[in-house]
């Protein structure tokens, strides 16, 4: 491999990890609103308050 080749590769992982560093900021800030935390859980883990019933509706496969 030569020089242009990895810097061409190198600029491409740094982009890349620039996108993901961004991306994790932001979940973050999001977890540091309670707000986001409990609809969060609800959705992820099926949490539910007092008197709701969660219904699974299956994601339609492509």
């Amino acid at each position: 491999m030569n020089n242009k080749q990895m810097i061409a590769s190198m600029t491409l992982k740094y982009e890349k990890l620039l996108a993901e560093e961004e991306s994790l900021n932001s979940e973050v800030t999001k977890l540091h609103d309670s707000d986001y935390i409990a609809r969060y859980a609800r959705e992820r883990y099926m949490y539910s308050l007092p008197g709701e019933i969660i219904i699974k509706i299956p994601d339609e496969e492509k």
